[in-house]
């Protein structure tokens, strides 16, 4: 078994260390007071077992809370009053250095859980070792300083979760949806040059991905472009090819009749087409951001975006090459084909591609093809979507989120009277632990109630703590968000104050655990028909907590379905130490994301989706549901029907499958989790390589695909998944 020591790095359990500590307060007690040397080993074996039954690697502070436990049981109250003070003697002293550790054992690489926090960040690269050592300092900032201390308690108890604190002290923000548009049409600087518009398709797709590279470093979280800003230069490289075609054919003294010159030209463009889309794909999984890793972004695949039909035309051909070039993936450092991180792809379901009669039907078998073969795209119901996605004229609006489900809300230019979505942004997130409510309220539902609404009221102050903390910031700390149009355009030495109001920009609610919570408070999963309305009352109330914030500060709150990552394994423990090991509660390294239906619930996909689709419509500020489905390469029919239900029901859903490969062997099915000595490490089944550095995984973990691992509670969660179809 292993431990988790106070800098992050592994340890084995040694039973003869707690054997060691309750020996040593039990000496500086009388003789009269002393525990017997069987005492203190039963004591210390209860411990071990209390560890084990946790099904993790414990903390050092968790097992000091077990002995501590364990003394005050067999009633020795003198030495229990002696390991006490021996803590707080050493956690003062600790105190006085706090992140000097911390930071060494990143540099060193023996800190597990900030090495599996992200599961797309490699721990050993410099710029990652970099970005986390700032964090830490940055972290430590805003605890003793930036933050109320009463919100800082509830972070580090995970009764909320202050998302992003390592980003907090500078005055950065969350997600975006890049307005591409304005700045491939009317110009944009980058490192202090002007870029101009560009004169062709594949210009376009360079500039488009250093725009990526930049607004990545400027902010922490997602961002989403959509090809259909990009569409529009395949007209400007078709007519530049067909004069260069003209002139060759003027050169050579020969005659070209117009269908033979419109097929060169054709022939020519798709190749720049090729290039073009190819350059995104490279780029953007090569390119290394300031904080050590690829641009978290989303590609958005729209035709009814397309304001002509040409521009259609040219979007879906776009749309092929993206579709293509992903089935085929990236080589890895063996020469391998296998499915990369990013770009994550998003294709709309709509009336011209979802019947099979539909004019780009083509296009949504060549999407069923890449999802069973690489986990993307994932799909918008634009059905769906116009019909939850309202704006105060009364129309629905269909748009992409920005990153992997962070949704805006429908907004209205004040100007133009028409929607605005591309230049938007959200503010920050903080997370409420539902399941840490309903454990606290002991079962009372009038209890459960008050609960609720005092740690509403707490993460409400952390949002606002959020907010202000923008305000403020001058245009000149990001100006390619800022001054050159990815967000705005702002004269240098204004403020951005006027985004952070009116709705022009979120600021999101989060909650996770929905199903424990209901689990704790009525014994069911909230699948069950006598459970589900007090999860949807649950899903309302905090909906209704957004609309009062809203009015009152004129900022847009909106409801968020969280895609927890690391902290669904930091939320479980936090429970667990809290309450104890509850069965179908705390049992488990992991909590439920938002309001999913638990991974371990057999339950149908298209059942799923549609239980699932009523949640959605309450999560405003961003949702996603999955189904987890087996091999689906030989069986795209299937995929497609899935893709029509999800069409009909659902307005935003992925389909969840594997890609693995192991570079000892050259096995590329599934590569499987196995425990050794108390910690799940994955394995090759064919030659059982455990080395990790020689296989590459791929799996959906947060509505992005995750390639560099993760912690334990996320690797469990993993592991418990059932198939859905």
């Amino acid at each position: 078994m292993k431990i988790i020591k106070r800098s992050g790095a592994e340890a084995v359990f040694d039973i003869t260390k707690i054997i060691a500590a309750i020996s040593k307060a039990n000496r500086e007690v009388p003789e009269s007071d002393r525990l017997t040397a069987q005492q203190i080993h039963e004591a210390a074996a209860s411990v071990e077992r209390a560890c084990l039954d946790m099904n993790r690697a414990p903390s050092v502070e968790e097992i000091q809370d077990l002995v501590e436990n364990q003394i005050m049981g067999l009633q020795a109250f003198s030495v229990a009053r002696k390991y006490i003070t021996y803590r707080f003697t050493r956690a003062m002293v600790r105190k006085t250095n706090t992140t000097d550790d911390q930071i060494l054992t990143l540099i060193e690489c023996n800190n597990e859980e900030v090495k599996q926090e992200n599961s797309n960040k490699n721990p050993t690269v410099n710029s990652v070792q970099r970005d986390y050592m700032a964090g830490e300092v940055s972290k430590d900032l805003t605890k003793r300083l930036l933050l109320p201390p009463d919100i800082v308690e509830a972070h580090e108890e995970g009764i909320i979760h202050f998302h992003d604190a390592d980003y907090f002290a500078q005055h950065m923000h969350n997600c975006d949806l890049v307005n591409l548009e304005d700045m491939l049409q009317n110009g944009t600087v980058i490192s202090g040059t002007l870029i101009e518009k560009p004169h062709s398709f594949s210009t376009a797709c360079n500039i488009a991905t250093q725009i990526i590279a930049q607004v990545a470093s400027s902010q922490y979280g997602g961002q989403s472009i959509s090809l259909t800003h990009l569409a529009p230069f395949v007209q400007i490289s078709r007519e530049k090819i067909r004069k260069e075609v003209i002139a060759e054919a003027k050169d050579f003294g020969g005659f070209a009749s117009p269908e033979a010159i419109n097929r060169i030209v054709e022939e020519r463009l798709r190749d720049e087409i090729r290039r073009g889309v190819q350059t995104i794909q490279y780029q953007v999984v090569t390119l290394m951001t300031t904080n050590g890793q690829a641009p978290f972004v989303t590609v958005f695949m729209y035709l009814g975006e397309a304001r002509n039909e040409q521009e259609k035309k040219d979007l879906a051909v776009i749309i092929e090459e993206i579709l293509l070039q992903r089935i085929q993936g990236v080589k890895n450092e063996a020469g391998m084909w296998i499915t990369p991180a990013f770009p994550k792809l998003i294709y709309v379901l709509e009336e011209q591609n979802i019947h099979e009669d539909s004019e780009y039907w083509y296009l949504t078998r060549l999407a069923a093809k890449c999802t069973a073969k690489r986990m993307v795209p994932d799909y918008i119901s634009e059905k769906k979507m116009l019909e939850y996605k309202v704006d105060k004229n009364g129309n629905g609006n269909c748009y992409t989120c920005m990153g992997c489900r962070s949704f805006l809300t429908p907004y209205v230019d004040p100007e133009t009277n028409k929607p605005k979505y591309y230049g938007r942004f959200n503010q920050g997130v903080v997370t409420i632990n539902l399941p840490d409510i309903a454990l606290s309220s002991g079962g009372d539902f009038e209890k459960f109630w008050q609960i609720f609404d005092e740690r509403l009221d707490l993460c409400y102050r952390a949002l606002m703590c959020r907010h202000n903390r923008l305000k403020g910031t001058y245009s000149d700390a990001a100006p390619i968000l800022w001054q050159y149009g990815a967000l705005a355009r702002l004269k240098k030495g204004e403020t951005i104050d006027k985004l952070l109001y009116g709705g022009y920009s979120t600021i999101s609610l989060g909650y996770a655990g929905l199903y424990e919570c209901v689990k704790a408070m009525t014994g069911k999963s909230h699948t069950d028909v006598s459970a589900t309305p007090f999860a949807l009352e649950v899903m309302q109330h905090m909906n209704d907590a957004c609309a009062k914030w809203k009015a009152k500060e004129h900022i847009d709150f909106s409801l968020y379905g969280t895609p927890l990552e690391s902290t669904t394994y930091k939320f479980a423990k936090c429970l667990q130490k809290r309450f104890g090991i509850i069965p179908g509660i705390t049992d488990k390294s992991y909590i439920t994301n938002s309001y999913h239906i638990h991974v371990t619930e057999h339950i149908d996909a298209f059942e799923k989706l549609a239980f699932e689709s009523q949640f959605q419509r309450l999560s405003p500020g961003g949702a996603i549901s999955y189904i987890e489905v087996p091999d689906m390469q030989d069986n795209l029919d299937a995929v497609l029907e899935v893709m029509k239900f999800i069409y009909d029901h659902i307005m935003y859903a992925e389909l969840n499958t594997k890609s693995d490969y192991c570079q000892c062997c050259g096995f590329d099915g599934e590569i499987v989790t196995v425990e050794e000595d108390g910690k799940l490490v994955w394995e090759c089944p064919n030659c059982h390589n455990r080395d990790q550095s020689k296989m590459n995984i791929a799996r959906r973990t947060c509505g992005y695909i995750g390639t560099q691992y993760w912690n334990q509670g996320r690797t469990a969660e993993i592991k418990d998944r059932v198939l859905h179809l």
